[in-house]
């Protein structure tokens, strides 16, 4: 009997999408049954949204974009119809400033997910796999990099290169590589001496067909995790660097150097810390919310 219903999966090729298909529609079940999990997945889709309207809903001319364009005459007006979120010392619109910055935040959180996670997979890929010399030696430098804390890690490779946006991505996105390959180390060696590896070892499959198409596939739950939580991270850290001047530098509205140039005026003006301030908070609250969600939803113990 088992073998006519291998038999009929064999010969019928959409079984396998639709197992697929299947697992994806169970995770997605899980993940809405969280109320808070899906608060978070709401305030990160109304965030892109403003991401991609702010040169809509906050328009520039030809000689400046909308986030930078200067009223003298209207310096540090409260919150108003005209100005939602009111204005800042040089009279601009702190909505305006708000809505561009979410684009900032946004591409910093990808660009850093993206340089560790590729980068702390391969490593701890390598390391899980192969024993000996070369797992002692990226563990132990990975345990190098665990021993300075994040902040402190960016900050010095920040400082060692020039202000801006690409050296805060290249600083956060560096300090956060030994989390991923501690994940994914784990990840591997509870794999590599699995059946199916042995299977793929029996068949003469490479060493790096192995990792890439039968180990790493099975690793995806715990990445997709901690590049949730990576992502919100390297928001606060990128902030955190903007904030005491060695990033992102002014005029670009980024959430953290608005904070650093409003805070002498936050006992007067209280809108001027306050907006960029809930963003940040708004933002990592929302990836931490669904990274939850996303590891219950990944989590084999929770399916019926």
């Amino acid at each position: 009997m088992s073998t006519d219903k291998n038999i009929e999966i064999m010969d019928n090729p959409e079984t396998a999408p639709s197992k697929k298909r299947s697992q994806l529609y169970d995770i997605w079940r899980r993940f809405s049954k969280s109320k808070t999990a899906m608060l978070g997945l709401f305030i990160m889709v109304v965030l892109i949204l403003l991401a991609l309207t702010a040169d809509i809903i906050a328009p520039g001319d030809e000689r400046r974009p909308g986030y930078d364009i200067q009223n003298l005459q209207n310096t540090f007006q409260p919150p108003s119809l005209e100005h939602p979120f009111g204005t800042d010392n040089f009279g601009r619109d702190i909505f305006a400033r708000v809505a561009h910055g979410s684009r900032i935040s946004l591409q910093v959180g990808l660009v850093v997910v993206s340089i560790s996670m590729f980068a702390g997979v391969a490593l701890g890929a390598v390391s899980g796999f192969f024993s000996g010399f070369v797992d002692n030696f990226i563990m132990r430098t990975v345990d190098i990099l665990l021993a300075i804390p994040n902040i402190l890690l960016a900050i010095a490779i920040a400082s060692a290169l020039r202000p801006g946006l690409g050296s805060v991505m290249i600083a956060v996105g560096i300090s956060a590589i030994s989390g991923y390959a501690r994940i994914v180390r784990a990840s591997v060696l509870s794999l590599r001496e699995q059946e199916f590896i042995e299977a793929a070892r029996s068949v003469g499959a490479s060493n790096f067909r192995i990792i890439t198409k039968h180990i790493l596939p099975n690793c995806m739950a715990p990445i997709i995790v901690q590049a949730t939580m990576g992502m919100a991270s390297a928001i606060s850290v990128a902030a955190a660097l903007s904030f005491i001047g060695i990033g992102i530098q002014p005029p670009t509205p980024e959430w953290g150097a608005m904070l650093a140039e409003s805070r002498r005026f936050i006992r007067d003006h209280w809108h001027m810390v306050m907006f960029p301030g809930v963003a940040i908070a708004l933002i990592i609250f929302a990836l931490n919310m669904m990274g939850d969600g996303l590891r219950d939803a990944f989590d084999p113990r929770l399916k019926k």
